[in-house]
């Protein structure tokens, strides 16, 4: 075998020698970029778990706050109340609205931007559709107010109304009663006379013949003019009642009657003199006599004679 020349060895040797270095070196640097390769992933991975550890805490607290903003919405829409049926109808719709939407974010991850987002635009409009309610009832509120102020004042000119159509009722029947009280004719003066066969004025039960009743119709320019017929009733001392042939019955307010005698008369509202003579009795006897004077629309008077 042919021996190594010795400097090819020593430079075959120094060669390898470098070349291990090299082989050394280069992994040495290879080692060392690795190392600041990891570092730098390690400070990545790190910085990346920091922001997302704190990007989940916010995104927690912006659900909180959600969650805490619909309660709130909740607990305002309870205590909404209302008089008009229509308004509770929609109350109690938006007010299972937002329970639904408080369950739904319950059972909903905060990392879910997107749904998180949509509940935010939902609690917007039933915030919008409360506030509506707010308008919607003070505006019915006002509006019947004001309808109550009307309904009073009108009831308040009702009853106005209503007291002087009573006034003027009592008034009118005040002075219908004046005038029913003023067309009642009235008489003065009513006398009973007796007289004897020979005309002339006697106080003799045995000479009388006839009696005589005279009467004045008192001026009345209120009564309508025309013919009055007055009666006259003669009782005699036992109370019985005189008549003859010509005796009529009348009816004086709705009561009937007889009348010893009667006479017509055109009354024109002035003062009348009324002269009724009763004939044809066959008899009288002592004591007092009595006569009441009647027309249909009531008693004019009575007076007394006293026979011996």
């Amino acid at each position: 075998m042919e021996r190594e020349d010795p400097l090819e060895r020593r430079a075959r040797e120094a060669a390898e020698k470098k070349e291990k270095q090299s082989a050394n070196l280069g992994l040495q640097i290879a080692t060392g970029v690795l190392a600041v390769i990891a570092i730098a992933l390690g400070i990545v991975l790190w910085t990346m778990n920091s922001r997302s550890s704190t990007l989940k805490k916010e995104l927690e607290a912006e659900k909180q706050e959600l969650e805490a903003n619909i309660v709130e919405l909740q607990d305002t829409l309870s205590k909404i109340t209302s008089n008009y049926e229509s308004i509770n109808l929609q109350l109690d719709t938006s007010r299972q609205q937002v329970a639904e939407l408080i369950d739904k974010l319950k059972h909903t991850q905060a990392t879910n931007r997107a749904k998180i987002r949509q509940y935010e635009g939902e609690l917007g409009t039933l915030r919008s559709i409360m506030r509506n309610y707010l308008v919607q009832i003070d505006s019915l509120n006002t509006a019947n107010q004001k309808l109550k102020a009307e309904v009073t004042e009108v009831r308040k000119e009702a009853d106005e109304t209503r007291r002087a159509n009573q006034q003027l009722t009592r008034k009118l029947e005040d002075a219908e009663a004046k005038v029913s009280a003023g067309s009642v004719l009235k008489a003065r003066g009513i006398r009973l006379e007796a007289y004897s066969e020979s005309k002339r004025p006697t106080d003799r039960s045995s000479r009388t013949v006839r009696l005589l009743t005279t009467l004045s119709l008192i001026e009345n320019a209120i009564i309508t003019p025309g013919p009055v017929t007055v009666y006259i009733r003669v009782t005699d001392p036992m109370g019985n009642l005189l008549t003859n042939a010509r005796s009529t019955g009348f009816t004086c307010k709705g009561q009937a009657m007889t009348a010893s005698a009667s006479r017509e008369v055109d009354y024109e509202g002035a003062e009348l003199t009324v002269s009724i003579y009763l004939n044809d009795i066959p008899e009288y006897t002592k004591g007092v006599y009595t006569v009441e004077a009647y027309t249909t629309g009531g008693t004019l008077g009575k007076a007394e004679l006293m026979l011996k």
